[in-house]
């Protein structure tokens, strides 16, 4: 009876998942009213933070923090655009350029407990995650008029939530959106944030990157976990009416991509909504005038699948790239093909586990159809105001 006991009241604990911060592991909270001061004032505090857990190199510090491209001509509207999980603002280095080029005024966001070591993440909560939406959302639609809304996985739940609550979103990108995890048992990361702070020792599984972290502590799936049930519950509420841009890989490991796209089809009713399917079996349900099913086998590029973050990086990106800095070889848990990876084997590129005999998998961590992307986006953006 004593151990019911004590598990109810650890689940009673991991649902409220409430607590404040250490100090000095997230940015100081603070009332903006310019964007350029958020800027300039996160960038010192990464550059600070960063150097106190070894990580002192400015300019990784910089590619971290959060970033403004404006259009050369008139403004159209703005786009806020939201990371994920043990992500940074620089998941948008290609999209936030292109969205320039479309006229908008694209800014990126950090959200607490990232961008320096994945240990700070051991006491955020959902709550600062969304303050940052929030306050950096309503400078956006001080400083360039229409607001649209952009976040990846995680983000996707942050900007889905600030739409619901909010009317005057004019349009929403998604791209992977986490409503809904695909991972087994991922609810009971709230519980275990208590218990067990991380469910992989962080030394062993971390990759050192510069723009992401390779661990993330129990409490940063916990704040996922919380974020999907607050997706669901506003797509649960009604539909979203302004035009939706979602993008999907058949083939990815971390979201359900058939509860997304149902949820597509259910609640983004805009006739101008599209979403975006890499794989052979695209869903359906909706009008195929709202389809967009693109093959994620492309042997040319050497792609067996695509993956859930390879969807936002040009072929071009200098990290990520086809010829990028990075290779995230730290593809499964074989360490024969991550040894072959490392040792310079040719590698195929595929989203996390997936295996073929005779082949090394790499982490496909850009897209071929990258310039479509951003057209089809430029059409989603173009009947929510913004023309």
């Amino acid at each position: 009876m004593k151990s019911l006991l004590l598990i109810a009241c650890l689940l009673v604990m991991g649902l409220l998942a409430s607590g404040c911060s250490s100090p000095g592991k997230v940015p100081p909270p603070a009332n903006y009213q310019r964007f350029e001061d958020y800027q300039q004032q996160t960038l010192a505090w990464l550059t600070r933070r960063r150097a106190e857990v070894g990580r002192a190199d400015p300019a990784e510090a910089a590619l971290n923090a959060p970033q403004e491209w404006r259009p050369a001509g008139a403004i159209r509207g703005g786009v806020l655009l939201v990371h994920g999980l043990g992500d940074s603002p620089w998941s948008f280095h290609d999209l936030g350029p292109a969205l320039a080029r479309q006229g908008f005024v694209a800014r990126t966001v950090l959200l607490p407990g990232h961008g320096t070591q994945a240990g700070d993440m051991l006491d955020v909560t959902l709550e600062q995650w969304r303050d940052v939406v929030d306050e950096q959302a309503d400078l956006l639609r001080r400083d360039a008029g229409t607001l649209y809304l952009g976040g990846f996985s995680t983000g996707a739940n942050l900007v889905l939530d600030h739409a619901y609550r909010r009317q005057d979103v004019a349009g929403l990108l998604l791209f992977s959106p986490a409503f809904r995890s695909s991972v087994p048992l991922g609810w009971l990361a709230p519980v275990l944030r208590h218990v067990r702070p991380w469910l992989i020792d962080p030394e062993p599984a971390a990759q050192a990157l510069p723009v992401r972290y390779g661990m993330v502590p129990t409490n940063g799936f916990a704040q996922f976990h919380r974020s999907s049930l607050l997706a669901q519950a506003h797509l649960a509420s009604g539909a979203f009416h302004q035009p939706v841009l979602m993008v999907l890989a058949e083939g990815d490991s971390v979201v359900d991509v058939a509860h997304a796209a149902d949820a597509f089809h259910r609640q983004f009713t805009h006739p101008a909504s599209r979403l975006v399917w890499y794989g052979s079996h695209p869903p359906q349900g909706g009008p195929a005038s709202r389809l967009t099913a693109l093959p994620d086998a492309l042997p040319a590029w050497r792609i067996s699948q695509f993956s859930h973050m390879g969807i936002l990086f040009s072929p071009d990106n200098p990290l990520y790239g086809q010829h990028g800095a990075l290779k995230l070889c730290r593809n499964s848990r074989d360490e024969q093909a991550i040894a072959a990876c490392l040792e310079g084997a040719e590698v195929w590129y595929s989203d996390w586990g997936y295996a073929e005999p005779g082949k090394v998998h790499a982490r496909l961590t850009f897209n071929p159809y990258f310039e479509q992307l951003t057209r089809t986006m430029a059409d989603v953006l173009a009947v929510g105001g913004g023309s």
